[in-house]
This record gives structure tokens, C-alpha cells and sequence, in this order.
């Protein structure tokens, strides 16, 4: 199957925003100090900042997700549907704990962004000042979009990528 470049992230928004709105979960690989994967289901949320796709999780600071992402920020988040949709973000993850930063991504996941993504985080946490709610900032670098229908009838995945994007060797490696 060959690669299908897009130009701007708008050119696979549309279908990101389905996809990620009705499947939800999405399955965040991260990395050990010897490389070895880890991944756990979890729900992000999402905007664009001008043009540029940007994700958000409210999060515990687990020790093994805190020491995997300050080893190699470098992950992926892939969702995937039975009818074979499927949406795979490679990016760059931060920790991004500022009090405006932590409303935002509060009120984001209360009106759901993509619209069915995102759930009360009231649920969890008991404000957005709460010490345990952290919150990480995703920056792709590589989003690659598939739909079903495509895959079936031989249609390569499309594939945005930041401009910039020449993801860098992970620390240590």
C-alpha cells in the first residue's frame, strides 16, 4: 500500500473527529530505559491550535507513565473501530500544569472534544486545582487516518505530518 500525503491537518479532520469521537479509547504506547513498550487505554481529548492538531489527557502522574515519558516523550495514541476505522497520532508529550492550562483541559473534556470524546473529570478529580489531576500535552508529529471502507477497496491511509517534523533520536539511544 503506498503513502497518501495530505497537506493540512483540515484535509483529515473530519474523519480524526469521527473516528477519535466514536471510538473514544485510544491505546497510548510509551517506552522503558530499554525500550521496551508499555501501553494502556486511556481517553484523550482534542483541538487544533491554528492548524495544528494538539491533544490533552487528564491524568494520574503514575510512576511508570512519569518515568517512561522523562526517559522518551516520544509516543503513540491509536484508535481503532470494528467497522476497521482507525486513527494512529504519533507525538511528543509534555506535562502542561498551569492553572489556565488545567481549566481548559477540564472544560474540554466536559463538552467533549471531539464531540463524543471526554467524560466529567469531576468523576475523578475534585476541581482542576486538584494536586492529583495533571494534565500531558500531545504534539503530533505523524497522524495517519484510515477508514474502513478504504482499506477494503485498497485506498492507502492518509497521512498528515507537522511541517517541522523530523521526530528526534529518543535521549539515550
Amino acid at each position: 500500500m503506498t503513502r497518501n500525503r495530505v497537506g493540512g491537518f483540515d484535509r483529515i479532520r473530519g474523519d480524526f473527529d469521527r473516528i477519535v469521537g466514536s471510538v473514544v479509547y485510544a491505546t497510548m504506547t510509551t517506552v522503558d530505559g530499554r525500550g521496551r513498550p508499555r501501553a494502556r487505554v486511556l481517553v484523550p481529548v482534542w483541538e487544533t491550535d491554528g492548524d495544528r492538531p494538539v491533544g490533552w489527557l487528564a491524568t494520574f502522574p503514575t510512576p511508570v507513565k512519569t518515568a517512561h515519558l522523562a526517559g522518551n516523550p516520544h509516543t503513540t495514541l491509536s484508535y481503532w473501530s470494528p467497522a476497521q476505522h482507525t486513527v494512529a497520532v504519533d507525538a511528543v508529550a509534555s506535562w502542561a500544569d498551569g492553572a489556565d492550562v488545567r481549566r481548559r483541559v477540564w472544560d474540554l473534556y466536559r463538552a467533549g472534544s471531539p464531540p463524543g470524546a471526554g467524560y466529567d473529570p469531576g468523576a475523578y478529580w475534585s476541581a482542576p486545582d486538584d494536586p492529583e489531576f495533571r494534565v500531558l500535552r500531545f504534539d503530533p508529529w505523524r497522524i495517519q487516518v484510515l477508514r474502513g471502507a478504504d482499506l477494503v477497496r485498497g485506498v492507502p491511509p492518509r497521512i498528515w505530518r507537522a511541517p517541522e517534523a523530523t521526530p528526534a533520536p529518543a535521549p539515550g539511544r
